[in-house]
């Protein structure tokens, strides 16, 4: 019996093969663009920006695939067209006459439509086959369905039209992509579109707290798998920009390798000497505790190493924090002018946080930095939930890791229940804390520094004294006194009073060290005194002693000679 796994073939098996779009993220959320030979259907409300989508499809295709395209407009002329999309750096007449694209507007009429009674779209097929056989298009854009039939009541012939229109489309090879006006619930106004489209691509503009938001979903997308979560999308200069992150698996690289805070003394309280690449960093503190001059410090030690930086100011201007910067001994400029700096200025109540995270994805794409500042991310609040904020830092954190960026978040404490809210929500997410924090003492103001936690390495649990100077930032080495760790003024007056202390304590010491010397010169004279006397003392003594051995030596000298002078007068008288 043939084992059934054997006989299938993946290899042979036909995949479904797409159009990549050129639009910047959409690729990634379709996995690939939008399906080869078969219509598109791009619905929303007015000024959710169908009619830019799809030129931009038409464009980008043309000028990145090389794949000529027909824009047919039942709205607008082909004039208006060129005017409106000349802002994003499209040349819609360059285009025409390098035959990559075919621009035709088509005038419908209701009056004209009701007249004629039956009504069929053969007349657009032969224009519309016409305009693709003229430049052998690949892409077809008709904007927008809903004038095609306008004023047509009978729904059966509509119904066949569209499915008429749809099957042309299919025959002629082309990738279509059809605009409709969305109506109530329904995605389109005929309600038929969507069924028979192969993908179906809802565009949406919503306005919360008069912030307004725009936002892309994949209703749906046959033979193909596709993201199916709403992502913001923005409008600029450069066209549409689709933000694909969400929500990414937890399997992002890491690095051993380390960079510089930027302030040597920092470094040495971390066991490594610098924060990992690629990690998140979070500075809080309350205002004027030196945050900004942190994260500008970080930016400056990596332009040093010739590594970019990405720097988004949320409360000042790039010329408020060049000038700043520059009073503590840093030229910001200097490394705007080399390129490894960029500033990303903006209020945050510009766009939602959606498009602000549509606006910073964008942003590092484009200049890819190897570390990234954001200042303050707590300035976000006024455009959205502490929740909503979370979770668009949760989708940064994650992009960063992906990418490997560095990146410092500065936030404002205000010991309030929203900011710990706040701190408790970003610190569990980033690799490495620092806090710093107001010490008053003595009628002064000073900061105070300590790393609440850096994952992956040891450090120190002092708080230090952080202060700012003019030739930089520094970390004064903890000073203990008798009330415990002491700053500032304080420091220096207790430092003083202990030189004082011991500039006296060395004084008295040195004037009983002299007391102690006359005190020893005076025993050491009665010493030799005594001496003395012992010695004349010992002398007289040993003169005695000899005085009586020389008499005792006499003595026995003279009865020695006493008793040899007796003998011999004995002999003598014996004779």
């Amino acid at each position: 019996m043939t084992d059934i796994k054997n006989t299938r073939n993946t290899d042979n098996i036909h995949k479904l093969s797409k159009t990549p779009t050129g639009i910047s993220g959409l690729d990634e959320i379709t996995f690939g663009g939008l399906p080869t030979g078969r219509p598109t259907l791009i619905c929303g409300t007015a000024g959710c920006g169908k009619t830019l989508f799809s030129l931009e499809f038409i464009v980008r295709g043309a000028l990145e695939y090389n794949e000529p395209g027909v824009f047919m407009a039942f709205e607008e002329k082909a004039e208006e067209l060129a005017t409106n999309v000349a802002s994003l750096g499209f040349d819609l007449r360059k285009l025409e006459e390098e035959k990559l694209l075919k621009l035709d507007y088509v005038h419908i009429d209701k009056s004209e439509i009701a007249e004629t009674g039956d009504y069929n779209l053969d007349g657009l097929f032969i224009r519309l086959g016409y305009a693709i056989d003229s430049i052998g298009a690949k892409r077809v854009v008709l904007d927008t369905i809903e004038n095609l039939f306008t004023g047509l009541t009978n729904q059966g012939i509509l119904r066949a039209e569209i499915r008429r229109l749809f099957q042309f489309l299919k025959e002629k090879g082309v990738t279509a992509v059809i605009t409709g006006e969305r109506d109530g619930e329904s995605l389109t106004r005929q309600g038929l579109e969507e069924y028979v489209s192969d993908c179906v691509i809802l565009l949406d503009h919503r306005v919360i707290d008069q912030i307004s938001t725009r936002r892309l979903r994949v209703v749906k997308y046959r033979g193909s798998l596709h993201g199916t979560n709403e992502y913001p999308f923005l409008i600029d200069d450069e066209g549409i920009s689709v933000l694909p992150v969400t929500s990414l698996n937890l399997d992002k690289p890491v690095s051993s390798e380390r960079i510089s805070t930027g302030i040597p003394s920092l470094d040495a309280m971390l066991s490594k000497g610098g924060f990992y690449k690629g990690s998140s960093i979070l500075v809080s503190g309350t205002a004027g505790t030196g945050k900004t001059s942190v994260a500008a410090s970080f930016a400056n030690s990596t332009c040093e190493r010739n590594d970019k930086c990405l720097f988004f100011a949320f409360e000042e201007s790039p010329q408020q924090i060049i000038r700043n910067m520059r009073s503590i001994g840093m030229d910001l400029q200097h490394h705007m002018d080399k390129g490894l700096l960029k500033f990303y200025a903006a209020r945050p109540t510009l766009y939602g946080l959606e498009m602000h995270l549509v606006a910073i994805h964008k942003a590092i794409r484009k200049f890819k930095p190897n570390v990234v500042v954001l200042d303050p991310i707590t300035n976000l609040i006024t455009v959205g939930s502490v929740s909503e904020v979370k979770s668009m830092l949760v989708r940064l954190i994650d992009f960063f890791q992906a990418e490997q960026i560095t990146v410092m978040f500065t936030a404002l404490s205000l010991n309030n229940i929203v900011n710990e809210q706040t701190d408790e929500g970003v610190s569990s997410l980033v690799d490495a804390w620092i806090l710093i924090r107001d010490i008053e003492l003595n009628g002064e103001r000073n900061r105070g520094l300590y790393i609440m936690k850096s994952r992956g390495m040891e450090h120190s649990n002092q708080v230090r004294e952080f202060v700012i100077k003019e030739d930089g930032l520094d970390l004064v080495d903890v000073y203990l006194g008798p009330e415990g760790v002491l700053t500032g003024s304080a420091r220096a007056e207790h430092i003083l009073r202990q030189h004082t202390g011991s500039v006296l304590h060395n004084h008295a010491l040195t004037r009983k060290d002299r007391e102690i010397l006359r005190k020893r010169a005076v025993l050491e004279a009665k010493i030799e005194s005594l001496k003395s006397e012992f010695e004349s003392a010992e002398e007289e003594l040993n003169k005695v002693y000899v005085e009586d051995e020389i008499k005792k030596r006499i003595i026995d000298e003279n009865r020695t000679q006493m008793t040899e002078l007796r003998k011999g007068k004995t002999n003598n008288k014996k004779k």
